[in-house]
């Protein structure tokens, strides 16, 4: 069964970077889809970023620009690059992998934005 582990949560301050790495415990190349969504305190989970087939990446209107989606299938994982990072940002990351009409979902890492 796959598995996805988020990593590199933590707080950032505001216009500052910081870079989530979510590792697969299976080989991510059969994906069909892979990427990133948020959900911030009282909002509904949203998409941030995905990476798709022949490495198109997608992104959110309110990241464009700031976030980077990047695979690394040698190592099974995807990474997001966060840059410029502002206060709508704040919330649990999730890492996403979808398989046909099937999603995996891992636990989320906490990012927190600082003044």
């Amino acid at each position: 069964q796959l598995q996805l582990v988020e990593s590199g949560g933590g707080v950032v301050q505001a216009g500052g970077s910081l870079r989530l790495s979510c590792a697969a415990s299976g080989n991510i190349r059969t994906f069909t889809a892979m990427g990133w969504y948020r959900q911030a305190p009282g909002k509904e989970r949203e998409f941030v970023a995905g990476t798709y087939a022949a490495g198109r990446a997608k992104y959110a209107d309110s990241v464009k620009g700031r976030f980077t989606v990047s695979r690394d299938s040698g190592k099974n994982t995807v990474h997001l690059q966060m840059d410029r990072v502002v206060h709508e940002d704040a919330g649990v990351y999730y890492c996403n992998a979808r398989l046909g009409p099937n999603d995996t979902w891992g636990q989320g890492t906490l990012v927190a934005v600082s003044s």
